[in-house]
């Protein structure tokens, strides 16, 4: 069934497809006149006037994605994904293709070089295959070789294909296939306008994206001056961890990888594990045995739920779950909270004793690491 129009998202896709409204001129005039009804309202009347798009173009634009199953994710509205939201450069609108409840899930991105070697696409797949396994959904630029072999490994558990293009433009063609299943099991973005082919200065665009989604990107070959590591940078400013798998120092897809880890950068890793563990998950195992033990806890009945055999988690094996959580990258409490899926009140009480016995260390910003 067709959506309806909704009148605020065709607004703001008439202010950003303006002549000379990027996303940061977008926020500074919305902010300066309060709502972008306003702005469009006042744009021929500034110093500098501005022309507001023309209104049966944007119209068009607009419900050619609603015909094709599409919608509009406006910022600050409840379906834009929220990890991108605080950034002042985030597109204001994005189209979207697919399930948007993927977006709501955590975010992992894998990106690295086109070119990629058999064994650089097979990383890739097995990388983002283990981390899709363990909750999060990955995010990636739908190019050749590791962003196409992520996406395929991670359709059954969640995929994130960010465009340098219209939404509904497959690039490249040989991606179509895989295009059409993440369409159908995954989610496809694009800020740039419907029906706009691929361009160079559309990749750092693009890029942004990809790693503002992301709690983390993964760099799997990438050569010294790649697109890949423009993803990087945005990362480092964004105040995200970078990981990077380093490769033999003959190959030039290694180098910008090699690069990042020899100069503190980013951080070594060999398998999805590793990433786990610095950002302060449980590993796979140890997850399946604490979800079996809290379901045994909300199918319990009610009345055995009150009795002396509750089969509640005690405080060694809730003292166990946390310290697995724990590494030497910082995380916060509500991270913690949220991994171990304990109550609050529990990881509070814990997180104290082990502060008292040298086990871990306080942080500013609520974060707490293991001591030394």
């Amino acid at each position: 069934m067709k959506k309806s129009a909704d009148p605020s998202a065709l607004n703001a896709l008439r202010l950003i497809r303006s002549e000379g409204v990027g996303p940061s001129t977008y926020m500074r005039l919305t902010n300066l006149f309060g709502s972008v009804e306003k702005t469009l309202e006042m744009m021929g009347s500034m110093k500098k006037p501005l022309t507001p798009a023309d209104t049966k173009k944007t119209q068009a634009e607009y419900d050619a994605l609603l015909k094709i199953g599409g919608e509009w994710l406006v910022k600050e509205t409840a379906a834009y994904p929220a990890p991108l939201a605080p950034f002042d450069d985030a597109p204001p609108v994005l189209a979207a293709l697919g399930n948007t409840e993927l977006l709501k899930k955590p975010m992992l991105a894998i990106v690295g070089a086109r070119n990629a070697s058999i064994g650089g696409r097979k990383l890739a797949a097995q990388i983002a295959r283990d981390l899709g396994q363990a909750g999060f959904v990955i995010v990636s630029g739908m190019a050749r070789g590791i962003d196409a072999a992520a996406h395929e490994a991670a359709l059954e558990t969640g995929t994130v294909a960010v465009m340098a293009n219209g939404v509904d433009v497959i690039y490249p063609p040989e991606n179509k296939k895989l295009y059409d299943a993440i369409k159908t099991n995954g989610v496809i973005l694009s800020e740039n306008v419907m029906g706009c082919e691929p361009a160079a200065n559309f990749l750092p665009r693009r890029n942004r994206i990809v790693s503002g989604l992301s709690k983390a990107v993964i760099l799997i070959e990438a050569a010294a001056k790649s697109g890949s590591l423009i993803t990087t940078r945005f990362v480092l400013d964004q105040g995200r961890d970078v990981f990077a798998i380093p490769g033999s120092p003959l190959d030039p897809r290694a180098s910008g990888g090699n690069h990042l880890i020899k100069t503190g950068q980013a951080q070594l890793i060999e398998s999805a594990q590793d990433v786990l563990n610095a950002l302060g998950i449980l590993n796979l195992m140890e997850r399946e045995t604490m979800q079996h033990a809290l379901q045994a806890v909300d199918e319990a009945p009610s009345d055995e739920l009150s009795s002396d055999h509750m089969p509640r988690m005690t405080n060694d094996q809730s003292r166990h779950i946390i310290l697995s959580c724990l590494g030497q990258a910082p995380c916060t409490i509500d991270q913690i909270t949220y991994t171990t899926q304990l109550p609050v009140s529990n990881v509070l009480t814990v997180l104290m004793e082990l502060e008292l016995s040298g086990r871990i260390q306080r942080l500013p910003g609520d974060r707490v690491v293991l001591a030394a």
